[in-house]
Parts: C-alpha cells; sequence; structure tokens
C-alpha cells in the first residue's frame, strides 16, 4: 500500500539523513569506525540525493523519483546488513538494522507523483 507521497518522502528523507548523521554521537558509537562512519556516510548522502530529487520540495530536481526509490532501498538494505559486513554488530548494530529498514519501508509505501505529459 502505497501511503507517501513525493513530498513528504522528501521531508522524511531529510529527517533521516540528520537522524544518521547523528545517532553515533548520540547513541555513544562515535569511533571513527565503521559503526560511526557509514551512517554518516549515507545521512549525507540522504540529504544530497533528496536536495537532488525531482519532488515538491526539491531544490534542483535531477533525479527521477523512481531512482531516487532504488537508491534508498538499495541504501537501506545496506544499513541494515553493514554490521554484519564490516563486522561491528558486537560495537552497535540495532540502530543501523532499525534504521536501515525503516529506510527501506518508507521507499516501499511511497507513491510517485502522476506523470507529467509535455506537448
Amino acid at each position: 500500500m502505497k501511503i507517501i507521497d513525493d513530498g513528504a518522502h522528501g521531508l522524511i528523507d531529510c529527517a533521516f539523513g540528520v537522524l544518521l548523521i547523528l545517532a553515533p554521537h548520540l547513541l555513544g558509537f562515535a569511533n571513527g569506525g565503521p559503526a560511526h562512519m557509514i551512517p554518516v556516510l549515507l545521512g549525507n548522502a540522504a540529504i544530497a540525493l533528496t536536495l537532488l530529487t525531482v519532488h515538491r520540495y526539491a531544490a534542483i530536481g535531477l533525479v527521477p523519483l523512481a531512482a531516487h526509490l532504488r537508491a534508498d532501498l538499495c541504501g537501506g538494505a545496506a544499513l541494515a546488513a553493514s554490521p554484519w559486513l564490516f563486522g561491528f554488530a558486537d560495537v552497535a548494530w540495532w540502530p543501523h538494522l532499525l534504521l536501515g529498514i525503516a529506510t527501506v519501508t518508507v521507499a516501499l509505501v511511497t507513491f510517485p507523483p502522476p506523470a507529467v505529459v509535455r506537448s
């Protein structure tokens, strides 16, 4: 079921991006290792991609929403799996898993805007 429109998705992405950047500091694993750097990098990428995506609140609007949603799916899956892929599950696993699942979920329930027909 698609329940989030493109504008709301953009706002959620910006909030998720900030949360990803702050999570290592707020949750005590800001040590410069992969547990710290992966969410920071993905948070910055999420904000940048949101600013570049075509949606209601777009700053630039270069990236189609469909491509953005695919990137969210891939990034969310990578974030969720990262504690085990990069061997830091003993340091911090639950924030990465939960935020990764949330990212995938938001991407799956976002409906694209109606197609624009140009003549």
